[in-house]
Formats: C-alpha cells, sequence, structure tokens
C-alpha cells in the first residue's frame, strides 16, 4: 500500500537534508540546525542546548498540557568498511528506498515526528504542548546528551506527560513492537593479584588465574533469574580473560578478565556488584573490580498511557503491537527517571548496516502514526 505524504508534512525532504548531515558521533556537521530551522517554522520555540562539545536542543510548541515529548538522536554511527551502493551522506531514493547512514537510526524517525507535528498543527487547534528532545550524544558516550537536558528541563519546568523515543524498535513490519522497558548493563573489569615465581617451585608461586578460573566458574555456574513478568532471564557474559604473559615457564603476578551482566527488574548495578565482590573474596584474597553501569533496568508499567499509544498504533497500522524490553540500552533509560516513557519507531532491519535504508511508504507512515498519537493523547 503506497502512503501519499499529508499536505502539510512530508518526512522525506526533511530526512535527507538530516542525512547529507555527515554527524558520526560525536560530529553534528550542521544536523541540529537543520532541524531547529524546521521546527522554528512549524512555530516551535527551539533552545540550543550544548553541553561539552555536544550539540542538543529542546524545542516545543504549546504551554497547556498534556504535554507530549518526542526523543531521539541526530548522531549516528560511522559508515563503516563495507562497499555501500550509494553515497551513505546523499539522503539518496532508489526504487523507492532512502538511503543513508540514520535513514533508519534515526534521523528518519526524527523527520516523520517533525512531519507529524506539521499534520497536526495544520488540522487542528493545539489543545495541549508537544515537545522534542534531540541529542548528538546517543551513539556515543551518552554523557553530555539526553541525560544533561533532562536536567535542565526539570530545572525550567519542561518535564513531560509521556515520552516517546523514535528508536527503530520493529522487527518485520511497522507496528510490531513496543518497547516500555529495557535491562540495566553492567561492565565488570575484575584483576586478580597472585605471586610470581617459577613454574617448577609452585610452593613458592599464588597463581591468579587458577583463582579467576575458578571465581568466573561461579559467577556462570547458574543463571541470575528465571526472568521477571516483563523481563527475559538477566544474562552474563565473561568477554575476555587476560594474562599477557610471554613466557610459559613463569606464573604471572596478576589476571584479568571482563564481563559484561544485562539484568532485569529484578536486581540494581549496586546488588551486582555486591554479589560480584562476595564471590571473588571467595577465591581472591587480593582483586580489584572496576564497575561502569550505562543504564539500570526500568520499566513503564503497561497502563492507561500505554494503552492510549498501544491502540493509536493499531488504528494506524492495523496491527496489535507487542509490549516488549529486549534489545540493547537507549536514552529512554534516562527518560525513565523522570516520566513515563516507550519507544517507537522504523523498522530496524538495517540499522548501523551498509546500505541503511527505509522504503519511503514506511517514512510516511510513521509519520502517519506519530500523528495518530498526538492525536490520541488529546494535544
Amino acid at each position: 500500500m503506497t502512503h501519499a505524504p499529508e499536505p502539510h508534512g512530508d518526512p522525506l525532504p526533511l530526512a535527507q537534508k538530516l542525512i547529507r548531515c555527515a554527524s558520526v558521533t560525536p560530529a553534528d556537521e550542521g544536523a541540529q540546525t537543520v532541524l531547529a530551522t524546521e521546527l522554528r517554522r512549524l512555530g516551535f520555540s527551539v533552545t540550543p542546548l550544548r553541553f561539552g562539545t555536544i550539540e542538543n536542543l529542546f524545542a516545543r510548541i504549546g504551554s497547556a498540557g498534556p504535554h507530549i515529548c518526542f526523543a531521539g538522536h541526530t548522531d549516528v554511527v560511522p559508515a563503516g568498511a563495507g562497499a555501500w551502493t550509494v553515497d551513505p551522506f546523499a539522503g539518496k531514493v532508489r526504487a523507492g528506498l532512502l538511503y543513508g547512514r540514520g535513514a533508519c537510526d534515526m534521523k528518519g524517525a526524527i523527520a516523520a515526528f517533525a512531519a507529524a507535528a506539521a499534520q497536526h498543527l495544520a488540522h487542528a487547534p493545539l489543545r495541549g504542548s508537544i515537545s522534542l528532545l534531540i541529542t548528538g550524544d546517543e551513539e556515543g558516550d551518552a554523557i553530555d546528551g539526553t541525560a544533561r537536558v533532562l536536567e535542565w528541563m526539570a530545572a525550567n519546568g519542561q518535564i513531560p506527560d509521556f515520552c516517546l523515543v523514535g528508536e527503530p524498535t520493529n522487527q518485520t513490519r511497522l507496528g510490531d513492537v513496543i518497547k516500555i522497558g529495557r535491562r540495566g548493563s553492567v561492565t565488570a573489569r575484575i584483576t586478580v593479584f597472585g605471586q610470581q615465581g617459577h613454574v617448577a617451585y609452585p610452593h613458592r608461586t599464588d597463581n591468579p588465574i587458577h583463582r579467576l578460573v575458578r571465581a568466573l566458574a561461579a559467577l556462570t555456574a547458574a543463571p541470575l533469574d528465571g526472568g521477571s513478568e516483563w523481563f527475559e532471564p538477566s544474562t552474563l557474559q565473561v568477554t575476555t580473560v587476560d594474562v599477557g604473559n610471554p613466557a610459559n615457564n613463569v606464573v604471572p603476578a596478576q589476571a584479568q578478565a571482563t564481563l559484561n551482566i544485562r539484568f532485569n527488574d529484578r536486581h540494581t548495578s549496586a546488588a551486582l556488584e555486591s554479589w560480584l565482590r562476595a564471590t571473588l573474596a571467595r577465591y581472591a584474597d587480593r582483586f580489584t573490580l572496576d564497575l561502569s553501569v550505562s543504564g539500570e533496568s526500568f520499566l513503564t508499567t503497561p497502563g492507561a498511557q500505554v494503552d492510549t499509544l498501544r491502540h493509536a498504533i493499531a488504528e494506524a497500522t492495523g496491527a496489535e503491537a507487542r509490549l516488549d524490553t529486549g534489545g540493547g540500552t537507549s536514552d529512554a533509560r534516562f527518560i525513565a527517571r523522570f516520566c513515563p516513557v516507550a519507544e517507537f519507531g522504523l523498522v530496524g532491519t538495517t540499522m548501523h548496516q551498509v546500505d541503511e535504508r527505509v522504503p519511503v511508504d514506511e517514512l510516511r507512515a510513521l509519520a502517519g502514526v506519530y500523528r495518530h498519537v498526538l492525536e490520541a493523547f488529546g494535544v
């Protein structure tokens, strides 16, 4: 089925302009300015927010409630070493497909939301407020992006009633998946210390590899949990074991390992750290444990707002979206600290791949979905 663009809002031209900005994280290359110009044309008040070297923006139209916010990112991953059949930053349309880095993840969704806002504003008086939280730091360190903008929003009375993140959540067709939560992620870097010495005199050594291996065996011996109502079981994966010992007749002084835990709502990073430390202490007298947490698990409990979103998507697409919490982390992990949040965007089949692309019909259909969402929430 061909989805003709609304006369007051076709997402394709803006999507092409955004793709033509080679905003490989953390570079902006004019992407935020392109978006700000379009939003101002639609009547939005736009506030550029630069934190560190990162360009972000917050835009809003309306002052009353309900206040619905769209969140997204203009930064993209590199084009990669593979051979593209088109220029990854040309925004070319070929055989009904829009090609380019960010077409799917997620400049296409940003353009679709701007088009939806244009359509909504052209067809009915604005009753509430529409805003956009757009960062240039989602694919990178995520330090000076969404988290910092949210702090500014909280300090300036701009926290919305509900936020929709435009990540490419769908797997096979538009309308099949809404994400209402994400697992947390913690990376642990472990160093176990021993006593270096000659392998022929093991009584004079303390082999840290033996201790580390036993500790890792204990950590991986049993599942962390069996899952929860909305989450699959948590997982622990050892990703490196490193010694760096060039000699086969020397017991090394230390051994390192790195592991990652993707955890559901039955855990917190603090509780997992305590468990890791207690387990390591059973096998190693001396060790260090360095943890980095990219996000805690979160869940937007299904209720009236999620139902509203789901019904709007069904009305626009004819599909009953499945509620899901799988996949990696997203900026929704920051937003969940401030307001209810869900994620819905394009089909994610080609995101981060060579020849990333999206059907133009699907891009226009997503604008229609977002317009239905705005109407359903009564803005």
